[in-house]
């Protein structure tokens, strides 16, 4: 299932996504971003980032919603880190909200972060290793399976705070139940959906998703009856999402003396320690890794228009209410008999090696012939140009990714068309000074570019008409207009640069096809003419004839007549 990716039709390739990305997951392909799933640990910082909120993230709403419908005990798993994202003055407003929209029970999470609290400690007493990495954020997790799974062996062997908690919810209210974790975390989405088998968690919703759905069904804080959680935890188990809050949980006196206990938040800081353990001789270091800036609080599942980081820390803070010292919530039994033990897997990937060969002809392609040619502007989304030639060996980018040889390439294309244009171009400023003037211009009005550069366009033709479009800011398409000067006839077109505060003018030449048709006109017109004549003619030549044979038939008529009469005289027919 494709649980996170990026929304085709809004990507418009502007490679931010990839800057961000801490671990460069991202592809592109015809100008598209694409998560690769085998390379993302779901930190989501790509989608915080995107201009363009292209960002695909799968949701549960829908199946959350059906099950209600269903009349399926449905429950919801609410991270602690809710106090300081929505508006409300306490946990029990929430879980009236919730259960107005159809919850049959609402816990904390924190209930599953009190169990993991106490099997670190556990682990702590009984653990041997020279160094322990915490493992109740799966972001976190990811970026050692796939990326560092040497230091596997160091990783806390327990589920997160979320399994944990699913595990006691499914014990509790049965297997049939439908279990919906509800928290500020995307990364919980892809790890419900790696321990679908075990049937702990049915859905997973952000805090951005639930608050859509209460703007849905028009469910005000302020006027919903509220009422108490059916599962409450300790004050350290809430503490959790806050930077710092995990090792707080379980950190005892006789354990600092064995072990130097880091907190460490940001993907790019928990690179930066998960490297020294890699390749530097440290021992006694216990680690708390949180993906996320200052911890779950700001999470990428978050709405846009929530209270400041420092206001969302104070308020959990308050909410876990850490000034009093609350010891942990004592286990059930049936929760003490229950295993919340799990392994961790190299998903580390195949990532092919490019030769240095491989390298400097990628980097010639892209017109980068020497070091000095490796600009390492970063405008692509990789540190350094041969990362990026990295990437596109491994089929991570494309060669047109880089901005500075695409505008070179395009500025070659731009100035070829220039030059080479069987057209007219020239470009005038808001001045109306000319401050381009392409070799066509030259030859039609004879005169050379250096002579007529940031000199007004009135030196060579009328300027009334350039100075109408920059008044109303107007293009003139195909306006032809005949120069007597230079004894040309123009199809002129004047579009106006808004931005530049310029004028773009594109002239065609078309003297010869307005000689031309002239030329067929004046001979259409001969033409005509001589028809004219030759008609003229038949008709006297027609009239003559008529004439000729009209005095024919009146001899002949006259002499016939007295040639009767001279018969008839004789008496010869009597």
């Amino acid at each position: 299932m494709e649980l996170l990716n990026f929304n085709k039709a809004n990507c418009k390739h502007c490679y931010k996504c990839l800057r961000v990305c801490p671990v460069k997951a991202i592809k592109f392909k015809n100008d598209q971003a694409i998560i690769v799933e085998e390379r993302c640990i779901a930190c989501g910082q790509c989608f915080i980032t995107c201009p363009q909120n292209a960002r695909k993230v799968h949701s549960d709403i829908e199946s959350v919603k059906k099950a209600i419908k269903s009349n399926l005990k449905v429950i919801a798993t609410l991270a602690p880190s809710f106090i300081g994202t929505f508006s409300i003055a306490n946990g029990e407003q929430m879980v009236g909200a919730l259960k107005k929209l159809g919850f049959s029970y609402v816990e904390e999470t924190a209930v599953g972060a009190d169990i993991v609290a106490a099997l670190y400690s556990k682990e702590l007493e009984n653990n041997k290793l020279k160094n322990i990495i915490t493992t109740a954020c799966p972001s976190s997790n990811f970026l050692i399976e796939k990326y560092y799974p040497e230091l596997i062996e160091y990783m806390m062997p327990v589920v997160s705070p979320m399994i944990a908690h699913g595990k006691v919810l499914k014990s509790k209210y049965g297997e049939d139940s439908f279990v919906v974790f509800i928290g500020p975390c995307i990364a919980k989405k892809v790890e419900a959906y790696e321990f679908q088998d075990d049937n702990l968690i049915d859905a997973c919703l952000t805090f951005e998703e639930l608050d859509m759905w209460l703007k849905e069904e028009n469910i005000d804080f302020s006027t919903v009856n509220p009422k108490p959680f059916d599962g409450k935890a300790s004050d350290k188990g809430k503490n959790f999402p806050v930077g710092g809050g995990v090792l707080n949980s379980f950190v005892k006196k006789q354990f600092i003396d064995r072990y130097d206990f880091i907190s460490i938040d940001g993907v790019e800081e928990c690179i930066n320690i998960l490297n020294t353990l890699r390749t530097e001789s440290i021992e006694g270091v216990c680690v708390e890794l949180n993906a996320c800036k200052g911890g779950c609080i700001n999470g990428p599942g978050i709405p846009d228009d929530i209270h400041s980081s420092y206001i969302r820390r104070k308020k959990v803070m308050e909410y876990a209410g850490l000034k009093e010292s609350i010891p942990p919530i004592e286990s059930p039994d049936y929760i003490r008999s229950m295993n919340f033990k799990r392994s961790f897997m190299n998903k580390a990937f195949y990532k092919p090696e490019a030769l240095e060969k491989d390298i400097k002809d990628i980097l010639r392609s892209i017109e980068k012939f020497s070091s000095s040619d490796e600009l390492n502007c970063g405008a692509c989304g990789y540190s350094t140009c041969r990362e990026k030639a990295q990437a596109v060996y491994e089929g991570m980018a494309e060669t047109s990714m880089c901005l500075p040889y695409m505008k070179n390439k395009a500025e070659r294309l731009s100035n070829h068309i220039f030059e080479s244009s069987p057209n007219a171009i020239l470009i005038i400023d808001g001045n109306l000074n000319i401050v381009e003037f392409n070799p066509v211009c030259e030859k039609l009005f004879k005169v050379k570019a250096k002579d007529v550069l940031n000199k007004p366009i009135s030196t060579i033709v009328d300027d009334d008409i350039f100075i109408n479009v920059k008044a109303y800011q107007k293009d003139i398409i195909s306006n032809k207009v005949y120069y007597p000067k230079y004894n040309a006839t123009l199809l002129q077109n004047i579009i106006y640069i808004k931005d530049e505060d310029a004028m773009l003018v594109i002239m065609t030449d078309i003297t010869s096809e307005e000689k031309n048709k002239k030329e067929l006109m004046k001979l259409k017109e001969n033409t005509l003419n001589a028809a004219q004549d030759v008609i003229d003619k038949q008709m006297r030549v027609a009239q003559e004839i008529a004439g000729l044979l009209g005095e024919t038939t009146a001899e002949t008529k006259v002499v016939l007549t007295k040639l009767k009469a001279l018969v008839l005289e004789d008496g010869d027919l009597e």
